[in-house]
C-alpha cells in the first residue's frame, strides 16, 4: 500500500557526494514509521546502511558508513533523505529506501515497504 520513490543517486568520484531522497505517497513517515536505508552491490546481498525512527529522535547506522553518510526526515514532506559524503568506491551499489512499523528495532525493524531503487556508481 505504502509507496516509495527514491531519487538523487548518480556517478561521483571518490570523495564526492550526493543526497539521496525518499518520498512517501500519503503521510506514511509521520504514523509511527522506521525509514530505512539497505544497498546492494553488484553480485552482493542487500544490505542495512542505516535507519531513523519515526520522529527522528534516534538514528542507527552501519559501520562501514558511520561518519560519512548522514540520514534526516521531513515528515511534513513525507521525506526521507540520505546525505552520503566521502564515498568511497565500495559505497557503489543500488541503493533502496524502506519502511516499517517502528517498534524501536532499528536495523531489525520489518521493513516491509520498498523504493525501486537508485543507481550510486563512485569512481576511483
Amino acid at each position: 500500500q505504502v509507496q516509495l520513490v527514491e531519487s538523487g543517486g548518480g556517478l561521483v568520484q571518490a570523495g564526492g557526494s550526493l543526497r539521496l531522497s525518499c518520498a512517501a505517497s500519503g503521510r506514511t513517515f509521520s504514523r509511527y514509521l522506521m525509514g530505512g536505508w539497505f544497498r546492494q552491490a553488484p553480485g552482493k546481498e542487500r544490505e542495512f546502511v542505516v535507519a531513523i525512527s519515526w520522529n527522528g529522535d534516534h538514528t542507527y547506522y552501519a559501520d562501514s558508513v558511520k561518519g560519512r553518510f548522514t540520514i534526516s526526515r521531513d515528515n511534513a514532506k513525507n521525506t526521507v533523505y540520505l546525505q552520503m559524503n566521502n564515498l568511497k568506491p565500495e559505497d557503489t551499489a543500488v541503493y533502496y529506501c524502506a519502511a516499517g512499523r517502528d517498534y524501536g528495532f532499528g536495523s531489525r525493524t520489518n521493513f516491509d515497504s520498498w523504493g525501486q531503487g537508485t543507481q550510486v556508481t563512485v569512481s576511483s
